[in-house]
């Protein structure tokens, strides 16, 4: 293994760090909710923090993501900040949609996070079309769709996976398997290879481990610079796992999944604790290091959620604005 130098430490520490973050935005989120002080139901995406960051640290802030309703880890891995995060999440003003999208409309123009989804699939048209109009401008931006195990269902999908191949998009495609599509497994609900539906379309296509984070970031690295020189478009599979139920309210979860599963995922494979050990071990940070890294996000979570509980709602009067564009 070649020499780590101090950038290299820097960037494991801050990809270390973003990982602390969705799991602290994640966490806190759960308490809201669990302390009915967050209206509706909102989806956590704990244990599937390396799929996330290990992309989206791969992107340049002018480069395109498009979400799902596990939306929150993708806003924060792409820049989002906690406070204007949880803003949104309890329909407060200075929210990043103004209190208006809630957990599933989360949207960040500014870090092109084109914003989450709550239609299984929706984004994918939005990806392709950011990728149509990256290539039609010659703006080099890359588009990643993010997407779930249960979207492969969708014909929506296929449909811009076939235009994004004839058009040679810069968009890549990456499919979170976290092995169950609500409460169904997947291997219940989708036929046969996973990559061969996108191989179907000339797609060049990647499964990994997606609770290695280092592993998806070095293939995420490679097929972004491919995308942007005009190789793309890509398929990625990341195995992964998460940790909550379907959503906030699926508490019960024994009759599709046994608690033994959950617990050799938190216990052997958290990609939290597989990069922290990985760090330690190549000397690039002390357990003491990584504890208060994690102390100081703990704390940057608890400032943003009391600062969110306390903003101001919407005036009455936005009840009918943003509802359609202005007129060019």
């Amino acid at each position: 293994m070649a020499a780590v130098t101090k950038d290299d430490c820097e960037r494991y520490l801050h990809i270390y760090r973003q990982m602390r973050r969705i799991r602290a935005f994640e966490d806190n989120a759960n308490q809201l909710y669990l302390a009915g002080k967050m209206q509706g139901l909102t989806h956590m995406s704990s244990g599937q923090e390396a799929a996330e960051v290990g992309v989206c640290e791969a992107l340049k802030s002018s480069d395109y993501i498009t979400s799902t309703h596990r939306g929150h880890g993708h806003c924060v891995a792409k820049g989002a900040h906690f406070r204007e995060m949880f803003c949104e999440l309890l329909g407060k003003v200075e929210g990043y949609c103004r209190g208006k999208g809630g957990s599933m409309h989360i949207a960040d123009q500014e870090n092109g996070n084109l914003g989450a989804n709550a239609i299984v699939g929706g984004s994918a048209g939005i990806a392709t079309g950011a990728a149509l109009t990256s290539k039609l401008l010659n703006k080099q931006n890359v588009a990643v769709c993010f997407f779930g195990d249960g979207a492969l269902g969708q014909g929506l999908l296929y449909e811009v996976m076939n235009m994004a191949s004839l058009w040679a998009l810069p968009v890549i495609y990456v499919c979170e398997n976290n092995l169950y599509g609500e409460y169904t497994h997947v291997s219940e609900m989708a036929a046969g290879d996973l990559c061969a539906r996108a191989t179907a379309f000339g797609i060049e296509a990647h499964e990994l481990d997606g609770q290695d984070v280092m592993a998806v970031n070095s293939l995420a690295e490679k097929l972004v610079a491919r995308a942007r020189a005009g190789e793309g478009p890509f398929f990625v599979v990341l195995n992964t796992y998460r940790y909550h139920g379907h959503h906030v309210g699926d508490i019960n979860r024994t009759y599709y999944r046994s608690k033994e599963e959950e617990s050799d995922w938190k216990d052997n494979r958290d990609p939290i604790v597989l990069f922290g050990t990985w760090l330690c071990e190549q000397k690039i940070a002390t357990d003491e290091e990584l504890e208060a890294i994690n102390e100081q996000v703990q704390s940057d979570a608890k400032a943003a959620v009391e600062y969110a509980l306390q903003a101001p709602y919407p005036d009455l009067s936005e009840v009918d604005k943003h509802v359609y564009a202005a007129n060019a």
